[in-house]
């Protein structure tokens, strides 16, 4: 892929059965209680107007990431072919310090290895031309992955929904389609 990629997540396909959480879990080996892709539930509203809604939350590969601003080891860069944030666990030192300053909480420490792990975006994988696991085992096709040109195009995407952090902090590269509800309150931000 050429320019940067992200996730387009279908929050109105989502079922909440944590299938991408398991198969990231399992292929990246993962310690008891580390998910480095997790599905959140978010509730809004009052009686009678109410709305639940799900979302499948990993590394946003942002555009500007403060894991790589501020990581005092240098352990993170950004590929600049496609922009996926890679973490380097050799140079890691295990300070968190990034699990602190990434407002999605992406980062999750490792007590195993004494170092961070996030989403790679499966970079073995893609590199061979295949897609991210969580992408193959979602049921409902909720997620996808492609170039943010294109994602952030699509009717609907949406950048800012109410229960994220604001976008203008990382311009996260992840796009959601979400239900009127989610956006209530909120002023429209361009996706692209």
């Amino acid at each position: 892929m050429n320019g940067q990629v992200g996730f387009y997540i279908d929050t109105t396909r989502c079922i909440n059965c944590k299938t991408c959480e398991i198969a990231c879990k399992d292929i990246n080996d993962l310690a008891v209680g580390l998910r480095i892709r997790r599905v959140r539930t978010f509730e809004d509203g009052e009686f009678p107007n109410v709305s639940v809604y799900n979302i499948s939350i990993s590394c946003h590969h942002c555009e500007d990431p403060a894991c790589v601003r501020n990581c005092p080891s240098r352990a993170y860069t950004k590929r600049a072919a496609d922009g996926i944030v890679i973490h380097d666990p050799a140079r890691c030192i295990g300070c968190r310090y990034c699990s602190w300053v990434c407002p999605y909480g992406a980062p999750q420490f490792d007590p195993r290895t004494g170092t961070m792990k996030k989403c790679n975006l499966c970079i073995d994988l893609a590199d061979a031309g295949e897609g991210p696991v969580c992408v193959g085992a979602c049921p409902t096709r909720a997620i996808e992955v492609g170039p943010l040109s294109e994602i952030g195009a699509r009717p609907g995407a949406a950048i800012a929904i109410r229960c994220l952090p604001p976008p203008e902090m990382t311009k996260p590269s992840s796009r959601y389609k979400v239900r009127p509800e989610a956006l209530k309150g909120l002023n429209p931000i361009p996706s692209t």
